[in-house]
């Protein structure tokens, strides 16, 4: 076991919660695994609700890049991404553990159009990545300019700071209309209320954070709870929560 590294996530989790942006968390993560791993934090991703729909994926609202990332990366492949979802896509979804580009390509063995969104990382001096699907609902993952070799260990470490790193973000994370089915009728402050509750807070600091009066926020609850067919704060929670109208 690594142990400098592992203590080094250990603080890196204990911290985390005193970050304020999600600069600040990825910028922390990237300093650890830069020292520990040659390696860089790419970023993270709220997937979206549907497989393929690339309209709920916003930077500064449901995604969030390190300032390491390449220029130009993202663009090319979130352009790349409406027209066709590159295979790891689906992987995203599916996997419960990390995977590194280079695994991928060796399994997957994609050709023409699969082919794409690895040629664009390699444009621009992504030789392969590390990522790590948390929940089936984030996308984490690390890159670099070398084939990525890890120890179980390391790799393991890795993934739980990447959950760390995820579990700290979704504070950051601003309501995409994109992630709204069609035919929802809760409007963007319902849901951002929704998603503070989720969290733990509480209506009066709601409030506070929006700048609203605690009975509006209690307003927007109600409103809520009753577009979703929920009797209870609760469940009205946990129903935005299943149907990933919140992270």
């Amino acid at each position: 076991m690594p142990t400098k590294l592992a203590a080094d996530i250990l603080k890196y989790s204990e911290d985390a919660q005193k970050f304020q942006t999600a600069a600040q968390t990825l910028n922390a993560l990237d300093d650890i695994v830069r020292e520990h791993c040659h390696m860089r934090v790419l970023g993270a991703v709220l997937m979206p609700v549907l497989y393929g729909d690339t309209e709920g994926i916003e930077l500064g609202k449901t995604a969030f890049l390190h300032r390491s990332v390449p220029k130009g990366w993202w663009d090319e492949y979130m352009m790349l991404s409406a027209r066709a979802p590159a295979p790891s896509a689906s992987l995203a979804r599916l996997a419960i553990a990390p995977y590194t580009m280079t695994e991928v390509t060796q399994m997957l063995e994609p050709l023409g159009e699969d082919r794409s969104a690895f040629d664009i990382h390699s444009k621009y001096g992504i030789r392969d990545a590390l990522g790590c699907p948390i929940a089936g609902r984030w996308l984490f993952a690390y890159w670099s300019r070398r084939v990525i070799k890890l120890e179980p260990d390391k790799r393991a470490l890795l993934f739980l700071a990447a959950m760390f790193a995820t579990l700290n973000l979704q504070r950051f994370v601003q309501p995409s209309a994109g992630r709204v089915p069609k035919g929802s009728t809760l409007t963007a402050r319902e849901l951002s209320v929704l998603r503070a509750l989720s969290l733990g807070e509480r209506p009066a600091g709601i409030a506070k954070s929006l700048g609203l009066g605690e009975e509006t926020v209690r307003s927007h609850i109600k409103k809520a709870q009753t577009k979703l067919g929920a009797t209870t704060l609760v469940s009205a929670v946990s129903r935005a929560i299943r149907l990933r109208l919140i992270p």
